[in-house]
């Protein structure tokens, strides 16, 4: 399938523009929306799975007209939003029951079968009985996937998924979504880097709600080869650097700063080449929008 998103718009009525003029083509895979919060990611989420109105714009899965046929739309796709509800004192097994049956799986045996096959496949099983407000924030990550699943999508949204996860159960979670990529569009909003270098197969980087790029990670680290450079600085330095170079990102390690700067040719003065990562390619990107290098 592939999903085609045409000029897309959207204004608040608080006079945030949120989306201006968004275009993108993403078929099957892991897809990343990379940017910062209050980068319109969201927005656009919400708008792709029929819960707010765009302004202008045209959103098409194949054929089928998105901002039109949202109950058409509905029935292909599994949803998890940045923040979600549970009831606290229903178990996973009896919950994900009671979202087949809203979502029109009438039959009792397949329902049974169906629940069952997707808490094993979130690592749930053993957790079936237990209420979901014991549930710790990975399980409930991997719940949400599971309910978003019902229903056999072809899209799944997720938004923020990993965000305050530790790093055992962010890796669980990786492994649950690369699955999930092989056979569907999944569309994946991040403001975390690391998720998207390690899941998706294309990106697309947006701020102040335009998108600043689109590509593959691996092509667009490979364009900064030998443009990257770093250096160990003062921290009262930066200012100086900041007037002579693109500084493009700053980490502040046992006193030092280190700063990293964009640049087609050997600046020399202390400087050495460094090997370009996703990361440089966020922030030279952002960098004309916000501030990436407030100490």
């Amino acid at each position: 399938m592939k999903l085609s998103i045409n000029a897309l718009s959207k204004t608040y009525a608080n006079g945030v523009h949120a989306l201006k003029d968004v275009s993108l083509t993403i078929s099957n895979g892991m897809f990343g929306l990379l940017g910062p919060n209050g980068a319109g990611k969201s927005s656009l989420m919400r708008t792709i799975a029929t819960l707010q109105e765009a302004d202008q714009g045209s959103i098409f899965l194949d054929d089928l007209n998105v901002l039109k046929n949202k109950t058409e739309v509905r029935q292909l796709l599994g949803y998890l939003p940045q923040e979600f509800g549970v009831y606290p004192k229903v178990s996973a097994e009896r919950m994900l029951d009671h979202i087949a049956q809203l979502k029109g799986i009438e039959n009792t045996g397949e329902r049974k079968e169906l629940v069952g096959s997707l808490l094993e496949n979130v690592n749930l099983s053993k957790d079936r009985k237990k209420h979901l407000g014991t549930y710790s924030g990975g399980m409930k990550q991997r719940f949400g996937i599971a309910q978003a699943l019902i229903g056999s999508p072809k899209l799944i949204i997720v938004d923020e998924p990993t965000a305050g996860l530790d790093p055992a159960e962010r890796n669980r979670f990786y492994n649950l979504l690369s699955q999930l990529g092989e056979n569907t569009i999944v569309i994946l909003s991040t403001h975390i880097v690391e998720d998207v270098s390690t899941l998706c197969s294309s990106f697309a980087i947006i701020c102040q709600g335009e998108v600043l790029y689109a590509g593959e990670p691996d092509n667009a680290v490979n364009a900064m080869e030998g443009k990257i450079f770093s250096k160990a600085i003062d921290k009262d330095k930066l200012p100086h650097y900041q007037s002579q170079f693109k500084v493009i990102s700053t980490q502040l390690k046992t006193g030092k700063l280190h700063i990293r700067v964009l640049q087609d040719t050997e600046p020399g003065n202390g400087f050495v080449t460094a090997t370009p990562t996703l990361e440089d390619v966020y922030f030279s990107n952002i960098s004309t929008r916000v501030d990436v290098n407030t100490i």
